[in-house]
């Protein structure tokens, strides 16, 4: 259904507002410890609160309890699961609701329509073998006051963790503010797959292409069903090929995933306002950046500049600027003429379309700064005569 709906098939809304004093349930992830479960109920004992132990397992459920009993003595414990008999259990939510016992040591059937605002911390046994929905939807059941809510995550040794739970945990772990569960939708669906359109088999053509390549595909077909232009036909996509060391150094963000990501956020930015947002969260996250990430940032506002001229290549080396522009840029023709007639402008037009700035003098020397000055020239002539994308 999001798939459908992200590929304008079907209508969608979002509700991304907060409750008013609302606060986002702090995420963490810890190795299976008795040390971790005595703090984690003690801390919410200490503050009046409740705590839940979800632990999936009917078989061993009661172990749990007495182990958490052995572990805070002063706690006192229910233990709840969908076996019981239905007057039994609805005997013990009532009782963990009217705040008789601190610590609901349950299974996922407390995952929807609880709302106890007093449960503030939640306990995950085992989080690496629960589906992402699941954990979203356990997580929510916790932090339902204006107080700080926390979700613990244990797992036997997350370093070890491999392949898609791994994924699952990383994911719950990272969008953790409010509004979030749209994200996390979104990252589902990329991680099980999004299926054929008419079936419910999480395959087929989206796992073969990838999600994003077949959300582009299905959305230029409905648009051509639509009779509407091709989002991708407007779009230009400059490439560039620029002799500077610009990249994120491994040591700057250790993590592959979240370096990936920033490579797209940074690569999907089609305005100057765009990519100053994305580097100021790498700034956030990561700290000062080092020369080739500045290096980075600049050459994708040049990027973003050579996009606006539309022009699908850049080149910019020891010998000379180039720019290749794409047969629906504004600027052909007489403009060219134009633009070769203007006092200071070097251009060399080619044949193969392509506009020529040989660099002459200390010119390379000064590095990005001489890309800078000549593009900057460009697209200010460029701009006056409204031929900017």
């Amino acid at each position: 259904t999001l798939n459908m709906a992200l590929s304008g098939l079907r209508d969608m809304s979002i509700i991304a507002t907060a409750p008013t004093n609302r606060l986002s349930v702090r995420t963490i992830v810890s190795r299976t410890s008795d040390d971790v479960i005595r703090e984690a109920i003690t801390m919410e004992l200490e503050r009046n609160g409740q705590v839940y132990y979800v632990h999936n397992r009917v078989e061993t459920l009661h172990k749990h309890a007495h182990n958490i009993s052995r572990l805070v003595p002063k706690a006192r414990v229910l233990v709840g699961h969908g076996q019981m008999d239905e007057e039994a259990l609805e005997k013990v939510m009532l009782a963990f609701m009217a705040g008789e016992a601190d610590v609901l040591c349950c299974t996922t059937i407390v995952e929807s329509g609880l709302d106890i605002p007093r449960a503030n911390t939640i306990i995950l046994d085992r989080a690496d073998t629960f589906g992402l929905a699941q954990l979203y939807q356990l997580r929510g059941r916790v932090g339902r006051s204006s107080q700080r809510a926390y979700c613990y995550l244990l797992i036997p040794e997350p370093k070890n963790l491999q392949g898609l739970a791994e994924k699952r945990v990383s994911v719950i772990q990272r969008f953790s503010e409010l509004g979030s569960g749209f994200h996390v939708a979104t990252m589902d669906m990329e991680i099980r797959g999004a299926g054929h359109l008419l079936s419910d088999r999480q395959s087929g053509h989206a796992k073969d292409v990838g999600l994003e390549l077949f959300g582009e595909l299905l959305a230029d077909a409905v648009a051509e069903l639509k009779g509407e232009e091709l989002q991708r036909a407007r779009d230009v996509s400059c490439e560039m090929k620029v002799a500077v060391a610009a990249f994120l150094p491994e040591a700057y963000v250790p993590d592959v995933h979240e370096r990936l990501g920033f490579y797209k956020q940074i690569a999907q930015a089609r305005t100057d306002a765009e990519l100053e947002d994305a580097f100021a969260e790498l700034v956030d996250r990561a700290g000062r950046p080092p020369p080739e990430a500045s290096a980075l940032f600049d050459v994708t506002k040049l990027k973003v500049l050579c996009q606006r001229l539309g022009a699908t290549g850049f080149v910019f080396d020891k010998t000379r600027l180039a720019l290749k522009l794409s047969p629906h840029a504004k600027l052909t023709g007489e403009w060219v003429l134009d633009l070769l007639k203007r006092k200071g402008m070097r251009w060399q037009p080619t044949p193969q379309g392509e506009l020529i700035w040989v660099l002459r003098g200390d010119e390379w020397d000064r590095g990005l700064a001489t890309a800078f000055e000549i593009m900057g020239a460009l697209t200010a002539w460029a701009a006056e005569r409204r031929l900017m994308v």
